[in-house]
């Protein structure tokens, strides 16, 4: 079985192009040209150069020492927190203003829950000198504060969702009506592996850096590239599937994905759409989502902004699906306790989203020999504040 992306669009059962006529022409002129633009040498070459010279690439691949003895296998950490701009988000970032540089538009639109996205986009446009809006729920505008501030002095407008959870779900459904109403010299930049394609297939392509990179640098440290797990956290699945990309159809490496279960998968206040998810259409995409019997989309929940969507990528729908890839469910405690074991044990604060993947010692036994890289997708600097009100510090 193959789990790339077939030529209309879908992974097995998952994805395609459900949108609004109006937007019909925006998504069918990106979906004929971001192939065509990322063969050519000249975007090659300026996407590496900026990978390297402006987010600071490649990302370390580090060993946990300490994690590891705790744990009783070998555990490799993807630094993707130490990017300009602390997290993953900035590879698609920058691939995406260039190719609506390609395409002539002179005004960029983006949601943001956990405010990285957001912060990521608001910092290629500032780069580039594009004009830059970012939707994101009023709720996340209140709790993670200093990036919308880094959001504001990079020069965007940051405007509230005030519909629904007010949530990452909201400012989604905010960035689809502004770009229908905006169609010709706007474009939108999708933070997550989710949306109409091809977003999906182009944001994990963006995200195989990561994958790309592992590969050489495993082979530098242990003389082999493939680790026997991948490790990733799963809200939209950016950071998984760029983690992901270059052994999904390497049967050798076990692929593992970590979910929010919230208060628990079945309190009602969750996130674990593998759990929860049955099969329906969000933001553009078919795909597994938490919905009620009548279809009405669930409210998700997670202590984390990042993760708190209600449905999850087609890629990572059609890996459950197949069962490719094994999917567990963090609570919040879980994920909270994992977060403050990585400061303690490596010197090293993770985003809450990332702190989800490191609760995979809770879920599952490694064996001692067994290589486990986890993508450490984010730093956590933004949820200083969450930690703070967590633990009483």
């Amino acid at each position: 079985m193959n789990y790339n992306i077939d030529n209309k669009g879908y992974y097995g059962e998952f994805g395609g192009a459900f949108i609004p006529e109006m937007l019909y022409p925006n998504v069918e002129e990106l979906r004929l040209n971001y192939l065509k633009f990322m063969e050519e040498d000249s975007f090659k070459d300026e996407f590496k150069q900026l990978l390297k010279d402006y987010v600071g690439r490649p990302s370390p691949l580090y060993f946990a020492k300490r994690l590891s003895k705790k744990h009783n296998t070998k555990v490799y950490l993807k630094r993707e927190d130490l990017n300009h701009t602390g997290a993953h988000k900035v590879n698609n970032t920058i691939g995406q203003i260039l190719v609506a540089k390609k395409l002539g538009k002179k005004r960029i639109i983006a949601e943001t829950g956990a405010g990285q996205h957001g912060v990521a986009t608001a910092t290629v446009c500032a780069l580039m000198g594009i004009k830059c809006v970012v939707y994101m729920g009023e709720i996340d505008i209140a709790r993670q504060a200093p990036n919308v501030a880094r959001m504001k002095m990079l020069g965007a407008e940051v405007k509230p969702a005030l519909s629904g959870s007010k949530t990452l779900k909201d400012a989604t459904n905010e960035a689809i009506r502004d770009w229908i109403n905006n169609p010709l010299d706007t474009h939108y930049i999708i933070g997550s592996a989710i949306g109409p394609h091809p977003y999906p297939d182009m944001v994990t392509r963006f995200q195989s850096v990561i994958s790309e990179e592992i590969k050489w640098q495993l082979k530098a440290k242990e003389g082999r590239e493939d680790p026997d797990y991948v490790v990733a956290c799963i809200g939209g699945g950016s950071n998984a599937a760029g983690t992901y990309y270059h052994y999904l159809n390497n049967k050798n490496v076990g692929i593992i994905a970590v979910e929010a279960a919230g208060l628990g998968v079945n309190s009602g206040k969750s996130a674990a759409t593998s759990a929860l998810g049955k099969v329906g259409i969000i933001h553009g995409c078919k795909t597994q989502l938490m919905q009620t019997a009548d279809g009405q989309i669930t409210e998700p929940y997670s202590i984390s902004a990042g993760l708190d969507y209600p449905g999850v990528g087609p890629l990572h729908s059609h890996l459950y699906k197949t069962g490719r890839g094994e999917f567990y469910s963090a609570t919040d405690k879980q994920a909270m306790q994992a977060g403050l074991e990585l400061s303690k044990l490596e010197g090293i604060i993770p985003a809450i989203e990332s702190a989800h993947a490191l609760a995979i010692f809770e879920h599952k036994q490694f064996k001692p020999n067994d290589i486990v890289v986890i993508s450490l997708s984010g730093r956590g600097d933004k949820d200083l504040q969450n930690y703070i009100d967590y633990f009483k510090l």
